[in-house]
């Protein structure tokens, strides 16, 4: 190879490397600049009301502050990546600026901050919790050699150097502003320091030291009594996890905050406990969420590394199915886009790892890991808002429910058309009682054992498949009795013995199958909706899901009645048809991803409502399925004519 050569591979090396190397600097400042923004807003909710009290300022010092961080934070807004919610970004933080100015309520100010915290994680994610746990006895020690000079040994603001300093230094034990304040607010001060005060970044100290630090200080505010009656607490309510579920609920979650989801003395009692004790929230979200997906995943992944690839493969569904799966409800109705890469993604390390190429899963595993940060963020404890629960409650609903309600009203509307009212009784007992073994299922699950994601899966794959089957050859014999006038001549010779018992029993049980895999899986995603709080809306999606599907009912059977039975018949034909190849396609992406069937990704489109996953075996059965409906149509066709 000559010089020239060798002088040209060099200069492109170069050139990749200061490319990857800019990105990866644009990156690091992206997030610092984010890190310093949520700063600037937590500061402002925290002591805003040091500042401003019933509308008249109490402290000209920290009211200048106020004023200044929130001019600060609306021009960091201005100055980050462009990105599709920055523009309501941009307005919750000049609404804050303006009820700053306005000199409005402490508890009006904290909510615009916060909801501006909210946009900004959302936004631009960065993580928020420790890598590792944090060592209390270390930080007491770090405290005691770093802040108390200025804090005093207690944290009561009064240490020997104190009286020189303005503004004076933060008293930890005031817990009026303690209970405005996160661990993250803790930490992201002790890393950045607060300009225009005497509190210095502490940079020489370790990510680790920080967060150890972070955490001494943010139980200085409760007394031991405080804690043991969290002890006591965890220990007789299990739910209270639910409101702490993981670290990043811990560190970004504030006393106020918890005590809006708690009773106030047991919100402090809980916040006391797990501040002191964060091993026992670590333990248990190790047991589920995104904590768990990154854990099994990470297992999955050294299992392929050391040549065990059943395994492997094992905790990789598992990762996806026990993991984050449960997740999908909350992250379906706030950022759908995430939802499908998280699922692609997963699909494509599950094929790496099923044909034992550890570099590609690697890469899939990194990719992963990346997305689970911005997943953490958004469908975090402190995210999962009211309108986010109820859109959710209300989309689940409907998704799962038009479905099994078009089944249901195409043979009601058909048993009215042939004036068959016995039969009705056996497809409303079908339904019904797939409500019932709904509610059954909803009470083993929530008291009894936990279903796994494998079993939803299996049991939605199964019967989507059996429901198929079942409807496509429903629609090619409703097909064949809408043509030349063959409906009549079955009506009159043929009702009679296709309505005995034996096929009113298959119509209970087309009418079960129909209704219950639904209701299996909203009964699920309901679950893990309400282990986020937010039951009054909750329940109004659900009512409202009920009312719209009541609605599209109505309009059906109106419809269906006034129209001649022989065009009836074509019609409900090709919509259970149309039906099937949904069912088909939910069926077998439902037995992929409980790892009963391979899964070969392929581009395309991804709309689950009508069954379509970009897969080579779900776009290949729906194909098999429409050829098979278009040949009966066509066959049904060529007889009609003869």
């Amino acid at each position: 190879m000559n010089f020239s050569v060798w002088r040209w591979l060099i200069s492109l090396a170069f050139f990749f490397s200061c490319t990857i190397g800019a990105a990866h600097a644009d990156t690091k400042s992206s997030e610092m600049e984010a890190r310093q923004l949520w700063q600037l807003l937590d500061y402002v909710a925290v002591d805003y009301g040091g500042a401003v009290q019933h509308g008249s300022v109490v402290s000209a010092v920290e009211y200048g502050e106020m004023k200044e961080f929130t001019v600060r934070a609306q021009s960091q807004v201005s100055a980050l990546p462009a990105h599709p919610l920055q523009a309501e970004l941009s307005t919750a933080a000049t609404r804050l600026k303006q009820a700053v100015e306005q000199k409005d309520t402490p508890q009006r100010v904290g909510e615009l901050a916060r909801e501006a915290k909210r946009l900004l994680l959302q936004a631009y994610p960065f993580p928020v919790a420790p890598r590792s746990m944090p060592d209390l006895s270390r930080g007491a020690t770090l405290y005691q050699a770093q802040c108390a000079a200025c804090h005093g040994v207690g944290g009561a603001g009064d240490g020997p150097i104190a009286s020189r300093l303005e503004p004076k230094p933060i008293a930890f034990t005031d817990q009026e502003r303690a209970r405005s304040r996160s661990l993250m607010a803790l930490y992201q001060v002790i890393s950045q320091g607060v300009h225009g005060t005497s509190m210095p970044a502490f940079t020489s100290l370790s990510e680790h030291d920080r967060w150890s630090l972070a955490f001494h200080v943010g139980r200085l505010s409760f007394a031991e009594s405080d804690i043991e009656a969290g002890k006591a607490a965890f220990e007789r309510d299990k739910t209270l996890y639910s409101a702490l579920p993981d670290i990043n609920a811990l560190v970004t979650t504030t006393e106020d905050e918890l005590a809006k989801r708690l009773p106030p003395a047991t919100a402090r009692a809980a916040m006391a406990y797990a501040r002191a004790h964060p091993e026992i929230i670590r333990e248990q979200q190790e047991r589920t969420g995104i904590a768990l997906a990154r854990k099994l995943l990470q297992d999955s992944l050294d299992a392929l590394k050391n040549g065990q690839g059943a395994n492997a493969t094992k905790l990789a569904l598992s990762a996806y199915l026990d993991g984050f799966e449960p997740l999908e409800a909350t992250l379906d109705a706030t950022d759908r886009q995430l939802l499908v890469d998280v699922e692609r993604t997963m699909q494509l390390y599950r094929g790496a790892v099923a044909q034992g190429d550890v570099e590609r899963a690697s890469g899939y595993a990194q990719q992963l890991d990346a997305y689970f940060v911005r997943v953490e963020a958004v469908t975090g404890a402190d995210r999962t808002d009211a309108t986010t629960a109820f859109v959710g409650a209300l989309t689940i609903l409907l998704r799962e429910g038009v479905e099994a309600l078009l089944i249901v009203i195409a043979m009601v509307a058909f048993l009215r058309k042939a004036e068959r009212p016995q039969a009705l009784r056996y497809v409303h007992a079908g339904w019904t009682s797939a409500l019932a073994a709904g509610a059954l299922t909803w009470l083993v699950a929530t008291y009894v054992v936990s279903i796994s994601g494998a079993s939803r899966e299996v049991t939605e794959g199964l019967s989507s498949l059996f429901a198929a089957a079942v409807l496509l050859s429903v629609g090619l014999w409703m097909h064949q009795k809408g043509q030349a006038g063959q409906w009549q001549a079955y009506l009159k010779q043929h009702l009679t013995a296709a309505m005995e018992k034996r096929s009113a029993w298959a119509l209970f049980a087309l009418a079960f199958i129909a209704v219950y895999r639904e209701v299996f899986e909203t009964v699920l995603f309901y679950s893990a909706l309400a282990a986020d709080g937010n039951g009054p809306a909750l329940l109004g999606g659900f009512i409202t899901g009920l009312v719209l599907l009541a609605i599209i009912a109505a309009v059906f059977l109106r419809t269906s009645a006034r129209m001649p039975i022989g065009k009836f018949f074509s019609f409900s034909s090709i919509l259970v048809a149309a039906l099937a190849v949904v069912l088909v396609g939910k069926g077998i992406a439902g037995l992929q991803e409980a790892g009963w069937l391979k899964a070969t990704p392929t581009t395309g489109p991804r709309v689950p409502v009508i069954g379509l996953y970009p897969t080579m075996q779900t776009y290949g059965a729906q194909l098999v399925l429409l050829l098979a409906a278009g040949l009966g149509f066509g066959f049904n066709l060529v007889r009609a004519r003869k």
